[in-house]
């Protein structure tokens, strides 16, 4: 343990022993502290080199049956004392509400993620290669910006009844913002992203890179769909927003759950979707980068199906989520995904379509609580006769969710960025019209 990191271990005992003497029956409280080292690209030139330097104490009170929380970026003693006397003030005049609570005394932990310390030499780097191959592989493409990090941190975790966890973590992580173009030509743009554990593989081999990239230059002359038709859609990794974070969104999340909202509230144990689908939280994956060891509510966090084999098997339910609702608490925070890969390699799924779209990105509005999903497809292909027929202008897309998960298809390949571990998924009965905007 540094110095720095045994201070912030102090602080967060010192902040712990002040909200129990100012009369909180449970308290919860994180110290963490993180530094950041970026390189910034803009238009192919490096613009920028900085670093953040990042400390934060979280506290949670409840007293009464009341909550107060509160969150500050001082570690001294007079802006602890501060901190604590606010979020005593807010839990005083907070409604009560008896799901209100914190994890049992659990086995305390130390959890080491670091890698060794960051190559900032060999960041800047492959950070340099990767403009130079950029140009000489990809004319077309306009990099409107580029973000490279190596990013390391330090979180101290203790609650009142005993629970403590200690985190150290390591990892670079890149972002690429692009969009090609050709006279007066241009395409939408795209991007990309990734956490890495190394510097071992060059940033444009990494996982889509290329493709993303390519698909960009292909699409300079977009066709538009003619007439609206019935068709299926493959939704790659890059589209991770459009079904997964929609499951989360409006059937799996606690504000669903506690508002009633959620089609699937009585659902557990019961089969909502094809039964090649396994749809999870895995945060000790191997290939997830820096994943969540424990949540503010001080539990471990463990993997955890939300779907599985095509039955919904949990919620997204913090531990308030579960004594509010009665439903069993979430393992984890849920903040990574993986679907499991099936049996389909992606070129025979392509095959497989008379017409449809291989799907790249989405923009539209938050869907309704029953399903119902409306948008645009960008950086997106029209699929005819199994084959790929060309680039599309911006197109209208139409289906229910809860629908189309029930009849799918999943690639065998898989896209891991570090981030979430997603396959390529086709989905049937989708409206595709063109005419969009």
């Amino acid at each position: 343990m540094t110095n720095n990191e045994a201070a912030n271990s102090k602080a967060a005992q010192y902040a712990l022993d002040a909200l129990k003497k100012a009369g909180a029956d449970k308290v919860c409280c994180m110290v963490s502290g993180s530094r950041k080292d970026e390189f910034n690209v803009e238009a192919n030139n490096f613009s920028l080199m900085r670093t953040l330097f990042n400390d934060k104490l979280q506290l949670k009170a409840i007293k009464d049956n009341r909550k107060g929380v509160i969150s500050i970026n001082k570690l001294d003693r007079s802006s602890i004392d501060n901190a604590v006397a606010n979020c005593i003030a807010l839990a005083s005049s907070a409604l009560p509400d008896e799901a209100e609570d914190i994890g049992e005394k659990t086995e305390s932990k130390s959890f080491d993620q670091t890698i060794g310390g960051g190559n900032m030499d060999k960041l800047f780097s492959r950070t340099k290669d990767f403009i130079e191959q950029l140009k000489d592989e990809y004319p077309k493409i306009v990099l409107e910006s580029k973000t490279s990090e190596y990013n390391s941190g330090y979180f101290h975790y203790l609650n009142s009844n005993g629970a403590e966890f200690n985190m150290n973590l390591e990892y670079y992580q890149i972002g690429t913002m692009f969009s090609a173009k050709d006279g007066e030509k241009s395409s939408s743009f795209n991007g990309y992203g990734a956490r890495l554990s190394s510097l071992e593989k060059p940033f444009m081999d990494l996982d889509m890179h290329r493709t993303l990239l390519s698909e960009a230059e292909q699409s300079l002359d977009p066709r538009t769909v003619e007439k609206k038709f019935t068709g299926k859609i493959i939704v790659t990794p890059a589209c991770d927003d459009m079904i997964w974070q929609t499951l989360m969104g409006c059937f799996l999340s606690e504000s669903s759950l506690i508002d009633g909202s959620s089609l699937w509230k009585d659902a557990l144990g019961t089969k909502v979707a094809d039964s090649k689908l396994t749809f999870r939280a895995s945060v000790l994956n191997p290939n997830i980068v820096a994943g969540e060891r424990f949540t503010f509510d001080g539990y471990e966090s463990k993997d955890a199906d939300f779907i599985k084999d095509g039955v919904l098997n949990s919620f997204a339910l913090s531990l308030y989520g579960s004594r509010k609702t009665g439903k069993p608490r979430a393992l984890n925070l849920a903040q990574t995904i993986e679907v499991l890969p099936h049996n389909t390699p992606l070129k025979e799924m392509i095959k497989g379509i008379d017409r449809g779209i291989l799907l790249n990105r989405f923009s539209g509005a938050s869907p309704g609580p029953g399903g119902d999903v409306s948008g645009v497809a960008k950086n997106s292909f029209l699929i005819e006769k199994g084959q790929i027929a060309g680039a599309l202008k911006e197109t209208m897309v139409s289906f229910n969710i809860l629908d189309v998960i029930k009849n799918i298809d999943i690639s065998s390949e898989r896209c891991m960025n570090g981030i979430n571990i997603l396959p390529w998924c086709c989905f049937d009965g989708v409206t595709i019209s063109g005419g969009a905007a």
